[in-house]
């Protein structure tokens, strides 16, 4: 039973032992790690930020109306081209019950008082034709006279607008709604029935119809609190539009907000830019897009690729082999930066090679 027990025993340390010399064996054949590597070279690098916006016209205005009632006929829709005093809507006035008795009053009572100034003004008249009294006091019942017949003429034309929305004294139409610019109309948000108010001091009124000057666009977006300082009015932007494919446009930066809000618990400033609109093209205002803001740009620089780039604490370094698989750590000083090159102002030269880490080869 021993001698059984003594011989596995020994099966077991022999398969041991074989195993553990297999084992080394293999590890003694492991091929060792050979890193690539990658010159410098010669580039141009333009550092860019990007500002998401839309495009708006630089003239859009709200056309309401200037009496109260309901829309009886539109003249446009939207989409059409309209020229500055060209009639939009008309408006049916639904007078004001109170508002007329009240006219209506008044114009009784300067009636009364015209009827009177007239008998006072006819008696004075035959008196000063028989030179009976002087001519300053004629003159004085002349004019309450034509005072008088004023006020009735205004009490009638303020009923008369109350009634129709027309004016007695001019030929223009308070019920009818005109363009107050010329362009295009980007909507008409009453139908035909509408009620509407009239604009004044205490509402702002209902609006008729929006138009837009939309050979005046303008690029309206939002840059970050860490690169507004960099830029300047005058900056050229290259835009692209996301429902155009392809097409890049210009503008040119002419407004930088002095005040910047929170989004997104991120610190924004609004900026402006001029579109450049090439001729006989049309772009439709509302769209989205992004424009490039070129902060700074250096040409024929030596640059390496920024993922090569090693750091530790305060240092940024780069392997440079000095033998075959044989590297030396070198502390670089860089410049700008594309987010894919970096100049490299010092602590390489062209003919060195680089070390490319395994994180860096991976993402390359």
């Amino acid at each position: 039973m021993k001698r059984i027990i003594y011989s596995i025993l020994g099966l077991i340390v022999v398969g041991g032992s074989v195993w553990l010399g297999i084992y080394f064996y293999n590890k003694s054949k492991t091929t060792p790690t050979v890193y690539k590597t990658e010159k410098p070279f010669v580039t141009s690098i333009t550092k860019k930020t990007i500002a998401t916006g839309s495009i708006v016209p630089l003239k859009e205005v709200n056309i309401k109306p200037q009496v109260s009632g309901i829309v009886e006929e539109l003249f446009v829709e939207a989409g059409q081209t309209v020229k500055s005093g060209q009639p939009i809507a008309k408006i049916k006035i639904v007078p004001n019950l109170a508002n007329i008795n009240q006219a209506e009053n008044t114009l009784e009572q300067a009636k009364i008082q015209l009827n009177e100034a007239k008998k006072e003004f006819d008696r004075f008249q035959q008196l000063y034709d028989q030179k009976v009294v002087a001519e300053q006091e004629y003159r004085r019942y002349l004019s309450d006279y034509n005072l008088k017949k004023q006020a009735v003429d205004a009490a009638e034309n303020q009923l008369h607008i109350l009634k129709s929305g027309s004016s007695l004294r001019k030929s223009e139409i308070s019920n009818i709604i005109y363009s107050t610019i010329s362009g295009m109309l980007l909507d008409v948000p009453v139908k035909v029935g509408t009620s509407v108010i009239e604009r004044n001091n205490f509402n702002e009124g209902t609006t008729i119809a929006t138009v837009a000057d939309m050979k005046s666009l303008i690029f309206e977006g939002e840059v970050d609190e860490a690169e507004v300082a960099k830029l300047k009015e005058g900056m050229e932007l290259a835009m692209t539009i996301g429902a155009i494919e392809d097409k890049k446009y210009q503008a040119n930066l002419y407004y930088i907000s002095p005040k910047g809000v929170t989004k997104e618990g991120a610190i924004k400033f609004q900026i402006k830019a001029r579109v450049v609109l090439p001729e006989n093209e049309f772009i439709r205002a509302g769209y989205s897009a992004n424009a490039d803001i070129v902060l700074d740009k250096k040409d024929q620089v030596l640059a390496i690729k920024e993922s090569l780039l090693q750091f530790k604490k305060d240092s940024v370094f780069v392997e440079v082999e000095t033998a075959p698989q044989k590297f030396e750590k070198r502390i670089v000083k860089t410049g700008i930066s594309d987010g894919i090159n970096i100049e490299v102002v010092s602590g390489v030269k062209k003919e060195d090679k680089i070390k490319v880490s395994e994180t860096a080869a991976s993402n390359g």
